[in-house]
């Protein structure tokens, strides 16, 4: 595995032509809005755009879920994606029986966890809000999904997450770096958000990374980690809690998995683990493979886990799993700091803001101010 990421290092090394080629097209495009040259769309509903400056990684899934639990209770509310590595293309309302093959892992995650929240995913997300109000029209609110470098909508709300570990400031430009868009664009976010942190970080980390990112004067940052939950069946249901007697295999196609690994590995006695691309979309030779991996294990208290991500792409193999103790292991998101209220507070107060302008508001405003 050293030797693997050296040779990846070196490889990316190597490709930095084309990074310096991919920033200026970037910049170029950038320069294009930035100048009104190109301008971008408003349309007359509370639009939040989550995303962030690299690819994958940065935990925008468990910060939308938080969002749509948070919205949902007060507004009828929609989430668009582009739908990553599904078998359809174009819009597509996710329903009672839509698949993830037909609009992708996350997006299926969120209509799993929020049946009362509509769905939906396109590669355009302009050409999506049009389609959804249409299919949807009591939309109040609406959250897009990995869309902040997707211009061409203005949303009210601009939310940008990095990690912890790996934050922009420190990040190149694709392909030697993870970057697709410049490190300024940080300064288009209304919110910035620094994931995957340390549950134990002190105020003086807080402070160091407060002085690397430098924030705008608009700008509020927030410190967030995972929290995770415990195990479920993934066929029926039941729970089962981690001990440090549970032989864990771990089944994980996720773009960043150490936070994970770490996690079992401190939780259980032992885990090997299968580790496939980020969304990778299993077949049965996988399920087989899984299988025979599980066997292998030939003593102790052992179990299959997974995340939620990979479940919804295993679920289809069902009737193979249904006699397999393979589990779900859930995340959530957990602010540092004691800045969940004001977190919240802002999430709640740009619709409720906007709908007393618009004469529109759907909830009393004193319902919200005593969150």
């Amino acid at each position: 595995m050293h030797f693997n990421n050296i040779y990846l290092r070196s490889f990316r090394l190597f490709l930095f032509p084309f990074t310096l080629l991919y920033g200026i097209v970037v910049k170029t495009r950038n320069l294009l809005y930035n100048k009104k040259i190109i301008e971008g769309v408003s349309f007359n509903i509370p639009i939040f755009s989550v995303g962030n400056l690299s690819v994958g990684g940065t935990g925008k899934s468990p910060l939308v879920d938080y969002m749509l639990t948070l919205l949902k209770k007060y507004y009828p509310v929609a989430t668009i994606s582009r739908g990553y590595k599904r078998r359809t293309s174009g819009y597509v309302l996710a329903g009672q029986n839509t698949t993830a093959i037909e609009i992708g892992d996350e997006p299926m995650q969120f209509h799993l966890n929020h049946p009362d929240v509509a769905v939906s995913v396109c590669e355009k997300r302009i050409e999506a809000v049009p389609e959804l109000l249409f299919d949807k029209p009591d939309t109040k609110v609406i959250v897009l999904d990995d869309a902040f470098q997707h211009r061409e909508i203005n949303a009210g709300v601009q939310i940008i997450l990095t990690e912890y570990n790996n934050l922009y400031t420190r990040d190149l430009f694709l392909p030697t770096g993870d970057l697709r868009d410049q490190t300024s664009s940080a300064n288009r976010a209304d919110i910035i958000i620094v994931t995957k942190c340390p549950s134990d970080l002190s105020e003086h980390g807080r402070f160091l990374v407060l002085q690397e990112l430098a924030p705008k004067e608009h700008q509020q940052v927030f410190f967030t980690t995972i929290k995770y939950g415990t195990p479920y069946h993934l066929i029926n249901g039941s729970s089962y809690p981690l001990t440090k007697e549970t032989e864990v295999l771990l089944i994980c196609g996720i773009a960043n998995p150490m936070p994970l690994t770490q996690y079992i590995h401190d939780e259980s006695k032992t885990y090997d683990a299968l580790f496939y691309n980020d969304h990778h979309l299993f077949s049965i030779d996988d399920v087989n493979e899984i299988k025979h991996r599980f066997e292998n294990i030939l003593e102790g208290e052992k179990i299959i886990l997974t995340t939620g991500k990979d479940a919804v792409r295993l679920v289809r193999y069902r009737d193979q799993l249904e006699n397999i103790p393979i589990y779900i292991l859930p995340i959530s998101v957990h602010f540092l700091f004691g800045q969940a209220a004001e977190f919240d507070q802002l999430i709640l107060g740009y619709p409720q803001s906007f709908y007393v302008r618009q004469e529109d508001f759907i909830k009393e405003p004193e319902i919200i101010n005593n969150l």
